[in-house]
């Protein structure tokens, strides 16, 4: 029998560099908001709930989310994305399954993709599967670190913290995870806010995992562009012609 698959869409931030009074995730692309091509992805991919994280101007996300069938849990401080997936326990922590945690903002995401995720983190046993991307530029972007020639992932490295023999990696970390529930659950307690931001980041589940002997997978998208999110408004005009593009 398969496993019971779950989704967190992580929907809590402001995009400051948007230049717009919208949550990032409501910014229109081609007429429509960008969280709709993810929840439009992910109703396709067998998920038994789904939970949108809402946060800054939150009521507004759910109201543009009318008809969706999902959940809503709440960040009142955005204190990183370890903290937002924390926010949903009340609803996803006696979960028994799969996990995906995605990012709102991800419109060239395909189903395709997701399910390879799926897919290879039940044919591997891993406690976690990272969605990797390979790029021309990966400027900006953490690098995805193999374990070897593996299909396991060693660490991932940001980019402000590499040195230049891992920012020649072209391969980098989407964001996207599907993770075993409860393991998830359990180490992000352990999570801490060691760093400039003092924030609680998702990544840094996966050294816990790790140095508890678990497993962590990698799945590359077959196209680097679904890693793509929007964080700027020239990001957005690029998107827009891409997806464009693509429509072709």
């Amino acid at each position: 029998m398969s496993q019971s698959k779950a989704a967190v869409i992580l929907a809590a931030g402001k995009g400051k560099r948007m230049k717009s009074p919208l949550p990032k995730v409501l910014h229109m692309l081609n007429g429509r908001p960008l969280i709709h091509y993810v929840l439009d992805t992910l109703d396709q991919c067998g998920l038994s709930r789904t939970v949108v994280v809402v946060g800054f101007e939150g009521e507004k996300v759910e109201e543009a989310l009318t008809g969706y069938d999902v959940q809503f849990a709440w960040q009142h401080d955005q204190l990183g994305t370890g903290h937002a997936v924390l926010m949903t326990a009340e609803l996803m922590s006696s979960f028994e399954g799969t996990t995906l945690v995605a990012l709102g903002d991800m419109p060239l995401l395909t189903v395709q993709s997701v399910q390879r995720l799926f897919d290879t983190h039940a044919r591997t046993g891993a406690a976690a599967t990272c969605l990797s991307a390979r790029l021309d530029d990966p400027t900006g972007y953490g690098r995805v670190v193999r374990e070897g020639d593996s299909e396991f992932l060693e660490r991932i490295v940001e980019h402000k913290d590499a040195s230049d023999e891992i920012r020649a990696i072209q391969e980098i970390n989407t964001g996207l995870f599907c993770f075993d529930n409860r393991l998830l659950f359990d180490v992000l307690q352990e999570v801490g806010n060691d760093n400039a931001q003092g924030e609680y980041y998702l990544p840094d589940v996966i050294p816990i995992l790790r140095s508890r002997g678990h497993k962590v997978a990698l799945v590359t998208a077959e196209d680097g562009r679904e890693g793509l999110g929007v964080n700027s408004v020239d990001q957005l005009a690029d998107m827009e012609r891409l997806t464009l593009d693509t429509k072709r």
